[in-house]
């Protein structure tokens, strides 16, 4: 069966995320981001073009790093203001019969318990459509609004994590056995309490005693997305992770980050072939290359570079409104994302703070430009030299840049076979993996968790 590439739609519930300055353009519709129906217009068009999900970013905290105050980032609407993304997705699912909904949940400040029970309700609103983005933060402005006085260190939040994980693992796979629930009218049971157990877990970050809230939803774990490419990012994706996005700047990154993390895989007893790895990309589609030309020029003009500067600065960490900038980036000890760090102070590609403000993807992935054929061709390229599954695609202009690519480049992606003309029955992971069995895998550590 020919392997056919993952697209996802990149969104964030605001006015404004990569590449951003889009929404100051007269056709743009990013001023509806707090409205059902703009979600819902998308979720229709995406679910047209047969993309496998849309992959929903969030941060709780303000950018407030470039300038040492959040002026910037309110000014450019760069991922400020910011609305909960979980609310969207039963409005998304209702309009839509295939299409799957990852979201960012910052377990740093989650209470496992109610967090369990959100997605586990999310997951059967979706009959089984939903994953989740893991993530640990990077701001310590989210740690000044949960009242703390600064984040944990970047990898004490890993050690937290993998605590989190497995209070998570003991609600989703071992509080309900399979058969607790048996919606017996006549003997006026819903469900059998032997099979019902209180999880017990008295760790160093979390103490519970409690039965998840929940019956067991279609996939009980939902799908495990996560986006760290640190050393500690990648020892907990492979353990844990099903999909798994990278920010690679060159082809020769992703193809770096992906062996790894399959390397990473294999030695932890799970399937390498369980992982999908997906990189961030622009795609900007003309019916020609001189018409795709003219619209990244169209692109570059709304773009706001203070607004690049502002979310680079927020995850490295760093104050780019400071110093020469003409000057390379060089290596950066931070609390904040390493993932991005990394990405920008590699050696093999050289990055300013000019060329990040100047560059209509912030220097965090492929900005593939052209007509049909050529961005299919690329495409193509990325899939093969890079060894990735797939692409989180940016809107740009909303919604045009994505009509676009639907229009145009997905009818050529499937006249090639290297992109499916329907879905797959099943829930998001059957979709992604292509197996049967909604629920994680034998390999995978949740396993250890089910009675």
């Amino acid at each position: 069966m020919t392997k056919h590439m993952i697209l996802n739609a990149f969104e964030t519930n605001a006015p404004g995320f990569m590449p951003p300055g889009q929404w100051t353009h007269p056709q743009d519709e990013s001023f509806n981001y707090t409205t059902l129906e703009h979600w819902a217009k998308l979720a229709r068009l995406l679910e047209r073009g047969k993309f496998d999900g849309i992959f929903l970013a969030d941060v709780l905290g303000i950018l407030d790093i470039y300038g040492g105050n959040a002026d910037a980032a309110l000014k450019a609407g760069a991922w400020t203001p910011a609305h909960d993304p979980m609310m969207l997705i039963p409005a998304m699912a209702m309009v839509t019969t295939n299409l799957g909904f990852g979201v960012t949940g910052n377990l740093s400040y989650e209470e496992p318990f109610l967090f369990a029970r959100r997605m586990s309700t999310l997951d059967h609103l979706t009959g089984g459509r939903v994953g989740w983005n893991i993530v640990t933060g990077y701001l310590d402005s989210a740690a000044k609004a949960l009242g703390r006085s600064a984040q944990l260190p970047h990898d004490e939040r890993y050690v937290a994590a993998e605590e989190f994980m497995d209070v998570m693992y003991k609600l989703w796979e071992g509080s309900w056995e399979d058969g607790a629930v048996v919606r017996d009218r006549e003997a006026r049971m819903y469900a059998d309490p032997a099979k019902v157990h209180t999880v017990h877990h008295h760790g160093k970050y979390y103490d519970m005693d409690a039965m998840h809230r929940c019956e067991p939803s279609p996939q009980r774990t939902p799908v495990l997305y996560q986006a760290g490419s640190s050393t500690a990012g990648r020892a907990f994706a492979a353990k844990h992770c099903e999909c798994i996005f990278v920010a690679g700047t060159s082809q020769a990154d992703a193809r770096s980050i992906s062996d790894d993390i399959r390397r990473r895989a294999a030695e932890a007893g799970r399937d390498p072939a369980d992982i999908r790895i997906i990189i961030d990309g622009v795609v900007v589609v003309g019916e020609t290359e001189a018409a795709a030309q003219a619209l990244l020029a169209e692109h570059q003009r709304y773009l706001i570079p203070e607004g690049s500067l502002v979310m680079i600065s927020a995850g490295m960490g760093v104050d780019l409104s400071k110093g020469d900038l003409d000057a390379p980036l060089g290596p950066v000890k931070s609390q904040a994302n390493q993932s991005a760090t990394e990405a920008l102070t590699r050696r093999d590609d050289v990055w300013t703070p000019r060329r990040i403000a100047n560059h209509l993807h912030a220097g965090r992935g492929a900005t593939i430009v052209g007509s049909p054929t050529q961005v299919a061709d690329e495409m193509e390229e990325w899939i093969d030299k890079a060894g990735i599954d797939g692409f989180n695609l940016s809107n740009g202009f909303r919604f045009r840049t994505m009509e676009n690519f639907v229009d145009m480049v997905v009818p050529e992606l499937q006249r090639r076979d290297v992109f499916k003309r329907d879905y797959a029955p099943g829930t998001l992971r059957e979709k992604l993996r292509t197996k049967p069995g909604a629920r994680l895998p034998e390999s995978h550590p949740a396993s250890g968790y089910r009675r």
